[in-house]
């Protein structure tokens, strides 16, 4: 397949995160205040699409509190900046088992499952442009930890940001995932065409090499508009496979803390370091209302 180079580029910046990064450098917003910040100064250093997590302020564990999840859209809503905001919906699947000899009873301090209904509450009451919807399950890094999506789970979920007119991020982390994406589509649960972000080199799903990356790409359907991300120190040659290969960008500190060896980077820096990249490349950064636009997106208050 002929690479078709994207030359209307939009950056999403991943603000902070669910993983235990807050401890790893100063710069990984904790609070509402602080994650609702660091979303504007990326905004203003170039992101049209900011994704937020949310964190408890004093420990920086990840939360699913929907008075926080609302505190920051409320706080980015206000800002003197516009941009477009996405919200994860990928909380509350988190299943961890037993030893291996005795992987039941599950171990309940760190299993948080919880029903359809209340992993899009936050998204009904905030009215986000976008939400992710991560669309499989998966070994996710840690001995005993399963992301837990199932297929039942997802239809449910996909339904009701549908209906919502929340429109959903499909979070890839391996091809089957993007396989069922289109299934979801097929059976009418997602609208066509979907949104796609492409998680390359997240322990264990689709590795980040440029082969895996290309396989996935060639999997999607043309009309349907992709992002694409890699972990650690492959976050920006990833902007710039990710443009080569017709898509848009995803950076931020839930993928990446470092701006140099040895250097801890902000969201605002590694924003303007990959369109930096992008315009070098000869595509053109677009904005907000672009984005809307190209997604057919809505911009809402919270309810």
């Amino acid at each position: 397949m002929p690479l078709t180079m994207n030359r209307e580029v939009f950056i999403t910046c991943a603000v902070t995160g669910s993983g235990g990064t807050q401890d790893k450098s100063p710069h990984v917003p904790r609070s509402p205040e602080q994650i609702a910040d660091s979303a504007i100064a990326a905004a203003k250093a170039g992101a049209a699409v900011v994704h937020c997590h949310v964190r408890d302020p004093e420990t920086g564990v990840p939360s699913r509190d929907v008075k926080m999840f609302r505190e920051v859209t409320e706080r980015i809503r206000d800002a003197d900046v516009d941009v477009v905001l996405n919200l994860t919906a990928g909380m509350g699947g988190d299943m961890v088992f037993g030893d291996v000899e005795n992987p039941l009873p599950l171990n309940q301090a760190d299993t948080d499952m919880i029903g359809a209904t209340e992993r899009v509450a936050h998204v009904a009451e905030c009215r986000p442009e976008i939400c992710t919807l991560d669309c499989g399950t998966m070994n996710f890094a840690e001995a005993d930890y399963v992301m837990t999506n199932t297929p039942g789970m997802l239809t449910a979920m996909g339904r009701m940001m549908t209906e919502l007119g929340v429109k959903p991020e499909i979070e890839a982390f391996d091809t089957g995932h993007l396989w069922y994406a289109k299934q979801l589509v097929s059976d009418g649960v997602l609208d066509s065409p979907a949104l796609v972000q492409l998680c390359m080199g997240v322990p264990w799903g689709a590795p980040d090499d440029l082969n895996t990356f290309m396989a996935m790409v060639n999997n999607i359907p043309d009309d349907w508009h992709f992002s694409a991300f890699g972990l650690g120190r492959n976050q920006m040659p990833y902007v710039a496979a990710s443009v080569l290969a017709g898509g848009n960008v995803r950076v931020g500190l839930e993928d990446n803390l470092m701006l140099d060896k040895g250097v801890l980077a902000t969201n605002e820096q590694l924003v303007a370091r990959a369109k930096e990249i992008i315009e070098r490349m000869g595509a053109r950064v677009i904005g907000p209302e672009d984005v809307r636009k190209k997604l057919g997106l809505t911009k809402r208050a919270p309810v």
